[in-house]
Parts: C-alpha cells; sequence; structure tokens
C-alpha cells in the first residue's frame, strides 16, 4: 500500500514538471480575451469611476445600502470590500491593467491591432501606471486631498491616449 502511495506521488511529481516544462517563460503565452473596447469597458471604466468618485465623496462616508447584502453590492464602495479599500483595489486594478494593455495581440474594436509598438502608446500606459500607483498611496493614507490631486494626473492620462487614438474622426489610427 505504502508503495502504491509514493509510485503515485512520483507520477503525480512527474506530471507538474512536465506541465512545467511546457510553460511558456516570462509571460509568454498570455492570452487575449477582450478587444480594446471590452477591456475599457469592463476593467479600466468601472475601476476609474471609483477612484474617481474619492474627490467627490470621502469614501469612508460611503455607507452599505440599507438591507442590502454587501457581498452582493454591484458597487464597490458600498460592498463587502468598500470605502477606501474599494479605491485601493480600483487603483491598483488600474495599475495592472496597464500590462494588459501592453499584451501583444489584442485589438481595437475594429480589428486593427492595438498600436503597442508606437512609442507614444508606451508613453501613456506608463503615464496610467504611475498615476494608478499614486491614487493606490493616496487611498491607502485616506488621503482625499491627495486623491483630488492625483485625479487631474490620472484623467490626463487616460485623455492624452484617448486623444490620440479614440477621438479621431477618421478610421485611419482609431482605436477603441
Amino acid at each position: 500500500m505504502r508503495n502504491t502511495g509514493l509510485a503515485l506521488c512520483i507520477m503525480l511529481a512527474l506530471g507538474v514538471l512536465a506541465l512545467v516544462a511546457q510553460a511558456p517563460a516570462n509571460g509568454a503565452g498570455q492570452q487575449v480575451h477582450a478587444n480594446l473596447n471590452q477591456l475599457m469597458r469592463g476593467a479600466l471604466y468601472p475601476a476609474a469611476n471609483v477612484v474617481f468618485s474619492a474627490q467627490i465623496e470621502n469614501p469612508a462616508d460611503v455607507k452599505p445600502i440599507p438591507g442590502q447584502d454587501p457581498s452582493m453590492a454591484t458597487d464597490p464602495l458600498t460592498s463587502t470590500f468598500g470605502g477606501w479599500l474599494a479605491v485601493e483595489n480600483a487603483a491598483l486594478t488600474l495599475a495592472e491593467s496597464a500590462n494588459l494593455l501592453s499584451i501583444p495581440g489584442r485589438t481595437c474594436s475594429s480589428g486593427v491591432p492595438v498600436p503597442i509598438t508606437d512609442p507614444a502608446w508606451g508613453a501613456f500606459v506608463q503615464q496610467l501606471r504611475d498615476a494608478s500607483t499614486q491614487a493606490y498611496r493616496a487611498a491607502q493614507a485616506k488621503d482625499q486631498e491627495k486623491m483630488i490631486e492625483n485625479s487631474e494626473t490620472l484623467s490626463a492620462a487616460c485623455a492624452g491616449c484617448h486623444r490620440k487614438w479614440r477621438d479621431r474622426k477618421t478610421p485611419e489610427n482609431r482605436c477603441r
């Protein structure tokens, strides 16, 4: 009996090692599941709204909706992880989303590849990452004044990229 268990452990370990040996190195093989517009609407836009909300209302003052189970809340600010923690998490989501914006293979909603090789794209992505990191620090400190200051920086990072790619009147180089 004991040998059977040992043999099973060895077989399992060999199977895991085989899978690890086949795994792509350095993050290669990341899969893209959403076009840029879907990623913006599903991750960046909602997270940015939570971060920007902290300039209008102190997240500590946001209370769960009476009679609603916070674990079922669709508003991150009133959820189980609401208030300042929701703002921290949203800022981190934006910072992590900068990585998602740089994955090769993502397309614009038109099917055109996202311009990840354009130096301006990389600069805007870095601005998003930096502004999001600053927002995270301000949220950790529960500093609404710093959130107000940072909102301008974050908004500028978003607006610069939008002006260059999203808001174009012609389809050439338009990406959303």
